[in-house]
């Protein structure tokens, strides 16, 4: 039976959304999977509503958007709020728990990720907060190889940033306890 994961992280312009899909759908195909990385975000570059959706998937992928999201990513209460109800039952909600407070109660296996204060308290800047969270959704979904994810890091920032992001998603990583 073919696995096709609809993943959905969304949070403001500035978090790094778009960012961390982006890496994310390379990584896939790093692993010899398919995968499809779509995004939107509102005409400010910071501050306004951003998501990016990507499809992994061990067949071909003939749509490429996410309809009903195996997984979301809310990094913020304003993105949680918008996209929950756009979750499959039986899903994933990773939340970053710094920004939100209290988790629905939904059919889904909930996971709190304090990706900002750990970007903050680790990682010297709250910027990292996405590769945090990227780390704490690669480990909680397991189809994708950490390496995978790490050469999609070296391949996608310049070598000065890539190893401190890195860092940061081995950080989130750690985080989730397996």
């Amino acid at each position: 039976m073919p696995k096709r994961t609809e993943i959905r992280i969304a949070g403001l312009g500035g978090q790094g959304v778009v960012l961390a899909g982006h890496i994310l759908g390379k990584a896939a195909v790093n692993d010899g999977l398919q995968a499809v990385q779509t995004q939107s975000y509102g005409a400010e570059a910071r501050g306004s509503a951003a998501k990016s959706e990507v499809i992994i998937s061990d067949q071909k992928i003939g749509f490429p958007m996410v309809r009903k999201s195996d997984v979301l990513v809310a990094m913020n209460k304003t993105a949680l709020d918008k996209h929950l109800k756009d979750m499959k039952e039986d899903s994933i909600l990773i939340v970053d728990g710094d920004m939100i407070k209290e988790t629905p109660n939904v059919k889904a296996q909930v996971f709190k990720v304090m990706a900002t204060k750990t970007a903050e308290t680790e990682l010297k800047s709250k910027m990292y907060a996405n590769m945090v969270m990227l780390g704490a959704l690669t480990k909680i979904i397991g189809t994708i190889n950490q390496s995978a994810v790490e050469k999609a890091i070296r391949d996608t920032l310049s070598a000065d940033t890539a190893e401190k992001n890195i860092m940061a998603f081995r950080t989130g990583m750690n985080l989730i306890e397996r």
